[in-house]
């Protein structure tokens, strides 16, 4: 294997060229892609830079911005009066399909088109013989617009409301080379839940068992619906980066796949492999929850401005995975770090403790008297809406672990406390364990052993949203060690 992979186009299938305006379009074909490699590192054609150019050019590059190292591979800027087929395909599919979602993905002009500039994917709610129904829009460039490793950048709006879900992510071209979901990959460049429109979400999910990393973004004013906001990922050999307006938020490195009771693939399976590029806008589903009455569908609309994928000239395929670093406890065996609130640290940040607000929650945070305070302002919809959390507790297969803290609170209520696996798809080490915290201090203890695969990444979180109060809880001595 050749450790340089040259920047090849990975475009549209022969067979679509011919419709194509550009001449210079040119591609391996869609088989081509799928047999170009049988160990999963997309060693695709080659090509020359007069035909890397001539791949890029159309009557509006002008307009598109070039970026340092990379060169535009292909790009829509939805300024056509219908949506382009030899880059988009339009999905059809039925309600419930998938993630329980309640829309039916049709192809009707209704709810996918262009308008002004962007592409919008509209969701229509309608009702007959008292039935509700709803459809809504998506595209992909599946079979016409796939590549290996590159920079997606795209600027849109997304639409505020209960139960609606925009989405621009990625699936490989063949999904079956490593394995079904999650086997095969999956890179979401953007999510946001109509219900919290402020919090816009990036994710990778890879393994078997089911494993996925995250990263958030909440703005301190404004909205992902008031306005347009580019989001972008970078995909590399050893390296996915995800950014909004061009700030890093997430930075992910240490994934893997494999098949129930196999061996891992070699790293960097399963992103190693033809990607490509789908959007669309979900109503309902498991995570956002369904519509109810105050969602505006006459709003409902996901607005993409523009799509552009870029890539290196080359990438170094060489690489290989991290090594995993387990945190060390404390001297006293704690694994917490600042579990006496001994530092007035800063709350936002990821060193050690950290307050998140999701879902309608709102309150507040902060360490004072070698207490941790936390005030609700309001609750929330759901546990998480108000959340104290550490990360980064190491969690090994077979051995017992144990949580102390003493809590109270202004007036007696249950609060969630849990130890939870971020990054290997958010199953829980210590299940979610309701809790009443009275007037007065008390001191909690609760123990379980771990049966999963070892985890760097374990996060105690305590939930005090939509739990009906917003009585002010205290914290102090917060544990979690290793017993025998």
């Amino acid at each position: 294997m050749n450790n340089k992979l040259r920047i090849s186009a990975l475009l549209a299938a022969a067979a679509m060229l011919s419709g194509c305006g550009s001449a210079g379009d040119s591609s391996s074909s869609a088989a081509d892609s799928a047999a170009e490699s049988t160990t999963g590192t997309a060693e695709a054609a080659q090509t020359t830079a007069t035909e890397r150019t001539a791949a890029a050019a159309s009557p509006d590059d002008a307009d598109v911005p070039s970026l340092d190292g990379y060169e535009l591979l292909w790009h829509d800027e939805f300024s056509g009066d219908t949506v382009d087929d030899t880059k988009w395909s339009f999905e059809k599919r039925p309600s419930g399909w998938t993630n329980q979602e309640l829309q039916e993905y049709t192809v009707t002009g209704d709810t996918i088109f262009t308008r002004d500039g962007c592409l919008v994917l509209k969701a229509i709610k309608s009702e007959e013989n008292g039935e509700v129904h709803y459809q809504s829009g998506k595209v992909n460039s599946q079979h016409k617009r796939q590549f290996t490793y590159g920079k997606v950048v795209a600027r849109a709006k997304v639409p505020e409301g209960q139960g609606l879900w925009p989405a621009i992510w990625m699936m490989p071209e063949d999904e079956q080379h490593y394995g079904q979901w999650p086997k095969c990959g999956e890179i979401d460049i953007m999510e946001v839940l109509g219900s919290d429109v402020r919090t816009a979400y990036g994710t990778v999910h890879y393994g078997e068992p089911h494993a996925e990393q995250q990263g958030t973004v909440v703005l301190e004013s404004g909205s992902f619906a008031e306005d347009f906001h580019e989001y972008s990922v970078e995909w590399e050999p050893g390296e996915i980066r995800w950014y909004i307006d061009d700030e890093l938020y997430l930075t992910v490195n240490d994934w893997f796949t494999a098949e129930a009771g196999k061996d891992e693939k070699p790293y960097p399976a399963p992103f190693d492999q033809p990607f490509f590029v789908q959007m669309n806008l979900a109503v309902g589903g498991t995570w956002p929850g369904d519509p109810d009455d105050t969602t505006d569908f006459d709003n409902a609309e996901f607005q993409i401005d523009y799509v552009r994928v870029y890539r290196k000239p080359e990438y170094d395929t060489n690489v290989t995975k991290p090594e995993a670093t387990y945190r060390e406890a404390l001297e006293d065996g704690n694994f917490i770090y600042n579990g006496d609130f001994a530092e007035a640290e800063d709350l936002t940040d990821d060193v050690n403790w950290k307050f998140l607000l999701f879902e309608g929650g709102e309150g507040a945070a902060e360490i004072r008297d070698n207490t941790m305070i936390i005030t609700t302002e309001n609750e929330g919809t759901v546990d998480y809406s108000v959340q104290l959390v550490q990360p980064e507790l190491p969690m090994i297969k077979g051995k017992k672990y144990r949580v102390t803290f003493d809590a109270w609170a202004d007036e007696e209520r249950d609060i969630v406390v849990c130890v939870s696996a971020p990054t290997a798809g958010w199953i829980r080490y210590l299940k979610d364990t309701a809790l009443t915290v009275p007037t007065e201090k008390k001191t909690f203890t609760y123990e379980f052993e771990m049966h999963d695969k070892d985890d760097p990444n374990g996060r105690l979180e305590f939930n005090l949203g939509h739990r009906g109060s917003s009585a002010t809880v205290y914290l102090t001595n917060v544990r979690v060690e290793e017993i025998a």
